[in-house]
């Protein structure tokens, strides 16, 4: 029966079945099963998709729709291990949002899926974020990376502002700053003074990895 429900789980997220992803979460919880384990179908379920993707196999829909699965199965885990007094490891906490100016979403919820998917402990402050918003998450939540999309290249400049805030309240050096989106180039984000850069979502999850290495 444990198989099985690690199978279902696993082709909840390959069919991108959410009412399946979250009554198969709530079996394993019921049946006692493996909770550990069954996040690690999940995780490497949701990055098989993320790899196809980067090759170009698979489109936006499908990266999305793994990660949705994903995102209903989750919750009903994490309060299992909470209950039985277990933590995940996570691979890092990232604050992750879209600038000011800027209402794009799709962009920031492939890098957050992916950034799940690796393990780390993302805490999206959603779009439209003001410079002084992020400094107040990075600090709320003592976050590891900093990750800022800007679709525009009218709002491009909010990453720079929000860097240089980080700077001003003595910040800049407790935290990596990952960038990306539409608008933004590897030259930019140099210029910058970001730490990393990355224009795909699986991209920007390789990225976070070695930054976590580099801390």
């Amino acid at each position: 029966m444990s198989a099985d429900a690690y199978k279902d789980l696993e082709r909840a997220i390959l069919e991108y079945d959410l009412k399946l992803a979250e009554s198969t979460a709530k079996r394993v919880v019921e049946e006692n099963l493996d909770v550990m384990k069954a996040l690690d179908v999940m995780t490497v379920a949701v990055r098989q998709v993320g790899e196809a993707f980067g090759k170009g196999e698979l489109w936006l829909p499908d990266l999305i729709g793994a990660g949705d699965a994903m995102s209903a199965a989750v919750p009903v885990l994490e309060e299992a291990i909470k209950k039985a007094g277990q933590t995940s490891k996570s691979q890092g906490k990232v604050v992750l949002g879209t600038v000011f100016g800027d209402i794009h979403t799709i962009g920031k919820a492939m890098v957050g899926t992916m950034l799940v998917a690796e393990g780390f402990t993302v805490y999206d402050v959603g779009v439209n974020v003001m410079p002084q918003a992020f400094a107040e998450a990075v600090q709320k939540y003592d976050a590891d990376i900093l990750a800022m999309s800007a679709l525009l290249t009218t709002t491009a400049q909010e990453q720079k502002k929000t860097i240089n805030l980080l700077k001003e309240l003595g910040l800049r050096d407790k935290v990596k700053v990952l960038v990306g989106g539409g608008a933004i180039t590897q030259a930019f984000a140099d210029s910058i003074g970001a730490d990393g850069y990355d224009p795909t979502a699986p991209g920007a999850a390789a990225v976070a990895r070695r930054l976590m290495a580099e801390k």
